[in-house]
């Protein structure tokens, strides 16, 4: 499939997991990529060896410039913007009652203004060129909010109303805003559930479709809203989670 060909693509948090994986979708489809994460040695190790097509780029979605700046990147290096992937974030548990200052605003630093960073940069570039498509990935924590992840929970549910907000601004320009919302997905982020023998088998109980989720799914829904087959879809966030928030006895608990 080749339905990026000459597109220009940004994708945070692209050294690992879900996001290693959005490169890899969009790189399989013809499209360039800005591979944008903080891990320079990560960043190399994971996108290496994929050619010219894909430029790694260092930097932190928590600090405005280094957004400004990859987005300018992809535009000086594909011409133009097409589509900006706000993926990366943070979700380091803590008790509500042990919360810091440092914690709480570090979690929004990364998860809300770094998304909103993006969103508001790669909508200035697409702007002047015609439009675009930008996904942020929010959270079942969104609306399904888990014990010591009360930062995370608050985050994700953030930028679920952002995909709205910035969806309903930025459609005369052009610019579809949409979401996607994981569930638990074999990453490392996950990884002492997800290969936790005891764990595990206990947690998919709750999951109807008795999996989790491969860093690939994710991509497949990101590169759909990408695509011109969802042209008419904005301020949306699909669910990505096996069936996990419907609700089935011992769901989330």
């Amino acid at each position: 499939m080749s339905q990026f060909n000459g597109k220009g693509v940004v994708v945070t948090g692209a050294a690992q997991g879900i996001g290693l994986g959005i490169v890899l979708r969009f790189l399989d489809e013809g499209a360039s990529v800005i591979a944008f994460d903080r891990n320079a040695d990560g960043l190399q190790a994971a996108t290496g060896s994929f050619g010219e097509r894909c430029v790694p780029f260092v930097g932190d979605i928590s600090v405005h410039d280094d957004c400004r700046r990859a987005v300018e990147k992809c535009v000086t290096e594909f011409g133009h913007i097409d589509v900006m992937c706000a993926h990366a974030g943070i979700a380091d548990p803590l008790a509500l009652l042990d919360m810091t200052d440092d914690h709480w605003r570090r979690h929004m630093a990364v998860n809300v203004d770094g998304t909103m960073y993006c969103v508001v940069e790669a909508a200035r570039a697409m702007a002047d060129s015609g439009g675009g498509a930008i996904i942020c990935t929010s959270s079942i924590n969104a609306w399904f909010v888990e014990e010591t992840h009360a930062v995370y929970n608050v985050t994700k549910a953030a930028v679920w109303a952002l995909v709205r907000s910035a969806a309903i601004d930025l459609a005369p320009r052009g610019i579809r805003v949409n979401g996607v919302a994981p569930g638990v997905a074999d990453t490392p982020l996950a990884a002492l559930v997800v290969h936790n023998a005891e764990l595990a088998p206990e947690y998919l109980k709750s999951i109807p479709l008795g999996r989790f989720a491969q860093p690939s799914d994710i991509a497949d829904c990101v590169a759909f809203l990408a695509s011109d087959q969802a042209s008419y879809i904005t301020g949306q966030t699909i669910v990505i989670d096996g069936g996990q928030t419907l609700g089935i006895p011992g769901s989330l608990e």
